[in-house]
C-alpha cells in the first residue's frame, strides 16, 4: 500500500491499493463491468479504514463505519488484463460523517479510469444512530492525511 511515485495522478491519496483486473471482472460487453470500480473504492476505503480508525473503536465501543452514500464517475473502459492503482483520501470530515475521495488508474491506459467519492457515517451499531465523529478518529484521519480539518 506504498505510494507509487511513478503515479503523479495519485500523489496526493495517502492509501493506494494496487490490484489486477481479472478475466472475470469484464461483462458480456468485454469491458470491466460498472461493479467492479464501486468493489475497488470498497477496497481501497478499506485499506484506508484499517490506517485511519482506531481499531479499539470498532471492537469494543460498538461504533465503526456505515456507508450512507456511493457515487462513481466512468471515465474509460477497462479491459483484462490490466492493473489499476485506487486511491482514497478524506476531503471532508462533518459532525458525524466525512466523504472519502476515490480515484481508480489503469497502468495499461496510463489514465484515470473513474474517480468518486463515498460518504461514511460514523455509526454506533447498538444504540442504531449516527454518532459524533469521536476526536480519536479526526486525530487519525489527520495524521493520516498530514492536514487538519475543520470542525
Amino acid at each position: 500500500m506504498d505510494k507509487q511515485p511513478s503515479l503523479p495522478e495519485l500523489s496526493d491519496y495517502p492509501v493506494i491499493i494496487t490490484l489486477p483486473i481479472l478475466w472475470g471482472d469484464q461483462d458480456a460487453f468485454g469491458h470491466v463491468n460498472n461493479t467492479m470500480p464501486i468493489r475497488w473504492f470498497e477496497s481501497a476505503r478499506i485499506a484506508y479504514m484499517d490506517q485511519g480508525f482506531p481499531a479499539s473503536m470498532r471492537t469494543s465501543e460498538g461504533i465503526g463505519p456505515i456507508l450512507a452514500a456511493i457515487r462513481c464517475n466512468y471515465r474509460r473502459q477497462l479491459h483484462y488484463p490490466d492493473t489499476v492503482h485506487i486511491g482514497a483520501r478524506v476531503s471532508r470530515i462533518g459532525r458525524s460523517s466525512m466523504t472519502i475521495e476515490h480515484k481508480i488508474f489503469s497502468e495499461a491506459q496510463r489514465a484515470v479510469a473513474a474517480d468518486g467519492d463515498s460518504v461514511i457515517v460514523v455509526f454506533d451499531y447498538i444504540a442504531q444512530r449516527p454518532v459524533r465523529v469521536p476526536p480519536e478518529l479526526r486525530q487519525g484521519i489527520e495524521k493520516l492525511e498530514g492536514k487538519t480539518f475543520n470542525s
